[in-house]
């Protein structure tokens, strides 16, 4: 080995970490489930607030699959 090898693996020191190994996936998975938590808790503000928007703020979704797609014309001439 080298000088410089050596006086680095002389001077590395082993810190204790503060918790055992499990506690760390442990932390994630609180901390995942609070997470989990708050996105659950906006699971229906969108419904909540229908009433304020009128009819014609109403949008009617289409998946864009059936508009304008190829061998079936909607009145919009052929393709």
């Amino acid at each position: 080995m080298t000088t410089l090898a050596l006086v680095l693996a002389e001077a590395e020191e082993h810190h204790p970490i503060f918790a055992p190994t499990w506690v760390f996936p442990l932390i994630a998975a609180v901390g995942f489930l609070i997470l989990a938590f708050v996105v659950w808790s906006y699971r229906d503000v969108a419904n909540r607030h229908s009433d304020k928007v009128g009819p014609e703020g109403a949008h009617e979704h289409t998946s864009g699959m059936d508009e304008g797609a190829p061998g079936h014309s909607h009145g919009q001439g052929a393709h």
